[in-house]
């Protein structure tokens, strides 16, 4: 194990226990530290890393994760940054938007990401023929399940949402929700879920413009914002808690801001640069008088989802490490620790979504005939098509546009979607309810 890994492994064992430990009782829950290697890490974890506090001398050396302190997962330039970032309000100094930071990012020339981020994340991220589009549409539907699930439960986790993943589950999929929640929690979640559907639906279409931020904006707010302030641009002021950062408070700045930074980010080659840009841009001007942060985390996946990389869900985030990075941003332009947040939650999504891949498997028949599966289960439905008519109907496909090796296969993936196909699941196709009833009671 390298020494970052044991040092990280040291720091969580501190941080669980919450108290004050010596070497002897650090060793008792830690057997695979060597003393001297547990002084060298101790050490570091205080001097360097200041995530560490001692107490006592000799013998009586006492030590424990320092309260509040920044994760692991920042490196050493956004530590610094955190730890000014979480001195008392009154000791930092006001602000207010700035201009000047956004017209200084040339797309392409400037990065918030290093190189050898870009690179690991493109290796991690790219996917062949299991892309996020056609996993959504072909795959499983336990693929798509996955990722509504993950990031509508962790980008309202982040909110201050107190739904579990398993809740958020069983509402999402299931449709049961728990009687001892709060129904704007519910609402939350569900809206998250809607606007996702909405990003993989229109993922090839999608364009940076500031009507679909608006639409995103809309299906995350419906029911949380009175209608005057659901998808659009605000006319009054906001302020943002536990910050001395001041939004801007003009419509027709904002909407200009808004263009300004969807029309850079447009210009953006590179997918991850891409969305890391939005994320921070979009939450950093506020143009909407509230559920800003969520419209920024979706906005992020645009990117990925459009360039067929996997998506990023936020996980394993520590809502104070995600506020703290976000204030960074607010009150000092500095991107390190949001850069440092990003790049260990999408390594970590990635791993989550191979997963799933593999629990799943893969099917390279529904993949490769995917437009010309969907097209005829619409074509059987809304044609009511049952018995001899269906069966012809399938045949021509498969006489017209599917390889002769490949026909039983393509048959399979055609009888399986009409057998799951549900009113839940018929939207993505374009099909009425109506109809698909219709449909249904023809073939019962």
């Amino acid at each position: 194990m390298s020494k970052e890994s044991n040092k990280q492994k040291l720091f969580n064992l501190l941080e669980l226990n919450n108290e004050w430990l010596g070497l002897s009782a650090i060793l008792a829950l830690e057997h695979t530290f060597k003393e001297r290697t547990l002084r060298r890490l101790l050490s570091e974890l205080r001097d360097v890393d200041k995530l560490v506090e001692q107490q006592g001398k000799g013998r009586s050396t006492r030590y424990r994760a320092v309260l509040n302190s920044p994760s692991r997962i920042f490196g050493t330039k956004a530590n610094l940054v955190i730890q000014a970032i979480r001195k008392p309000i009154y000791e930092r100094s006001p602000v207010s938007y700035n201009k000047a930071w956004l017209d200084s990012y040339i797309p392409n020339k400037t990065f918030y990401f290093n190189e050898q981020q870009l690179n690991n994340m493109a290796i991690k991220g790219h996917r062949e023929s299991t892309e996020i589009i056609e996993v959504a549409g072909t795959y499983s539907k336990k693929i798509l399940n996955r990722l509504l699930i993950d990031l509508s439960y962790n980008s309202s986790r982040l909110e201050g949402n107190t739904y579990s993943i398993m809740d958020t589950e069983k509402l999402l999929i299931d449709g049961v929700r728990p009687t001892d929640k709060l129904d704007e929690e519910r609402v939350m979640l569900l809206n998250h879920k809607d606007a996702i559907e909405y990003l993989v639906r229109n993922a090839a279409k999608f364009e940076f413009t500031t009507s679909e931020i608006q639409t995103l904006h809309y299906l995350l707010s419906d029911g949380l914002l009175n209608a005057e302030y659901m998808g659009k641009i605000r006319n009054e002021g906001v302020r943002i808690g536990l910050s001395t950062y001041s939004p801007l408070e003009d419509k027709l700045r904002l909407t200009s801001c808004l263009n300004d930074i969807l029309l850079k980010a447009s210009q953006i080659i590179n997918p991850y640069e891409q969305s890391l840009f939005l994320l921070i841009h979009i939450a950093y001007l506020q143009p909407f008088m509230d559920v800003n942060k969520r419209t920024a985390r979706l906005s992020a996946n645009i990117p990925l989802i459009k360039q067929n990389k996997v998506p990023l869900s936020f996980n394993e985030l520590k809502k104070e490490d995600y506020i703290s990075a976000m204030l960074a941003v607010y009150e000092l332009n500095n991107v390190s620790a949001m850069v440092d947040l990003y790049y260990f939650s999408y390594l970590r999504t990635c791993q989550a979504y191979d997963a799933t891949v593999e629990s799943v498997g893969f099917d390279p028949i529904r993949v490769k005939y995917r437009l010309q599966r969907r097209a005829l289960v619409t074509i059987i439905i809304r044609g009511k098509l049952t018995g001899l008519d269906k069966k012809n109907s399938i045949a021509e496909v498969c006489h017209n546009d599917i390889h002769n090796d490949e026909h039983l296969q393509f048959i399979t993936s055609v009888e399986d979607d009409l057998r799951e196909l549900t009113v839940h699941t018929i939207a993505g196709l374009g099909i009425s309810q109506i109809e698909f009833k219709e449909w249904r009671s023809d073939n019962s």
